[in-house]
């Protein structure tokens, strides 16, 4: 049976890009890019490392999409070598509101702690250290 090995990409619906760009870029340290696909239309990714979140705005995403296409329905762990409680700084120092957290968790290698965040759309989003 074939199987998959990797993950190339994932895709948030936004209600606004230029919003979202802010609170990543902002308030975690993301890349915005923008690129052409292969239609020649115009797009925007938040890139980090070699991973990529492609963004879609609810009301004009790309086809094909998600059959429920929803902001604020997501839940990322995103991993970080800087410290939480600098992290807990930033957000103070940002207006960023920590939802919870240093908390234990376990995360796709092992146990990880985290602290958890929400995006302007209200997606969770969790910043996590390994343990």
């Amino acid at each position: 049976m074939p199987a998959v090995n990797g993950l190339d990409h994932l895709v948030l619906t936004v209600a606004d890009i230029d919003r979202t760009i802010a609170f990543y870029r902002d308030g975690l340290g993301i890349r915005a890019e923008q690129f052409q696909p292969a239609d020649g239309s115009t797009r925007w990714a938040l890139t980090f490392g070699i991973q990529k979140i492609n963004l879609h705005v609810a009301e004009a995403p790309f086809s094909p999409y998600a059959v429920a296409p929803t902001p604020g329905s997501a839940d990322l762990c995103f991993l970080s070598g800087d410290p939480l409680d600098e992290w807990q700084a930033h957000f103070q120092a940002s207006g960023i509101t920590v939802v919870e957290g240093p908390v234990g968790r376990t995360g796709a290698t092992g146990p990880i702690t985290s602290l958890y965040v929400r995006d302007p759309d209200g997606n969770l989003i969790e910043i996590s250290n390994r343990a």
